[in-house]
């Protein structure tokens, strides 16, 4: 890491821990910028990743996507181009320097916006990539990164110049290494982009049975295409995304919720309990009862430190 770069993670940082202060995740007044602080290596935590960037300029994050691992730190950022459902944890951090990440979310019509703008050329017939990646980076995304995060320091300034940094930051990345795997999420008739739609199928109906012809229509492919291009963009099957949404669902609904495992397992979609149950065990490491009284005391806990 040069010289240059690092003083630039270092001023993202101060602006990061002058804009947050304590763990968390903290929205600005910047729409769709978030800043990340935690000071302790944490838990996996499962959640759909939304469209976005994530640079980290303190401390290492773990991401597992499928069977498929990605490990960023200062030097790196994490672009996922579709709403994927993955588990992530903080893997390095302290309290003396705390991770921290700069993450702002983005959508394809503002990708397309990009492209259009440019000189930058997608095809749409390139071959489907993944729709997650871990890429170097560079000073001009850090600078544009920091001008975006200063711009906090100046509110009226917001409106006007917030969505130009913004479009900076998505034109350096398109022409950085993995440009094609964030452009084809826009351009209307790649194979990333009817991948895109059928995602967005089965998060409506995820707790409906799955009908691959239904989604191989919607995708204009064939069955076994759409399955080769599905694990191409998600690194997993149909079936094993919408099991990850469905068990990602349940545990929230037995969080905030005072409902039974087998009530739930049914709201989801599940027509078996025990299957819910063997399922659910398998991704959270514990039975629904067992887990939710564990998350529940570790919450208390903190609420009492």
């Amino acid at each position: 890491m040069t010289e240059h770069i690092n003083t630039q993670q270092n001023e993202l940082a101060r602006l990061i821990e002058r804009y947050s202060g304590q763990d968390g995740v903290y929205s600005t007044d910047i729409p769709s910028l978030f800043f990340i602080r935690e000071s302790n290596v944490s838990e996996p935590k499962h959640i759909v990743q939304k469209p976005s960037l994530c640079i980290v300029v303190q401390g290492v994050k773990e991401v597992v996507l499928g069977q498929e691992r990605f490990i960023y730190g200062p030097g790196n950022y994490l672009v996922s181009s579709v709403d994927l459902p993955v588990t992530g944890r903080v893997a390095e951090a302290a309290s003396d320097v705390p991770y921290m990440c700069f993450k702002v979310d983005f959508s394809p019509s503002q990708i397309l916006e990009v492209i259009s703008d440019s000189d930058i050329h997608v095809r749409s017939k390139e071959k489907a990539k993944r729709a997650m990646f871990v890429s170097e980076t560079d000073t001009s995304i850090l600078d544009a990164a920091i001008r975006l995060a200063r711009l906090l320091d100046t509110p009226k300034d917001i409106p006007v110049l917030a969505p130009l940094f913004k479009k900076e930051i998505l034109y350096r990345i398109l022409q950085g290494p993995y440009g094609i795997s964030l452009g084809q999420i826009a351009i209307e008739g790649s194979y990333t982009f009817h991948i895109g739609e059928v995602i967005e199928q089965i998060k409506k109906n995820y707790d409906k049975p799955i009908r691959i012809e239904e989604l191989a229509e919607t995708a204009n492919m064939s069955v076994s295409s759409l399955h080769r291009h599905f694990k191409e963009v998600t690194a997993m099957s149909p079936i094993q995304f919408q099991k990850q949404l469905r068990l990602q669902e349940a545990r929230k609904l037995l969080l905030s919720e005072s409902t039974d495992a087998a009530d739930v397992a049914y709201r989801v979609g599940y027509e078996s309990p025990s299957q819910f149950s063997r399922e659910y065990s398998r991704m959270f490491g514990l039975p629904p009862r067992e887990d939710i009284k564990r998350l529940r005391e570790k919450y208390d806990q903190r609420l009492n430190a």
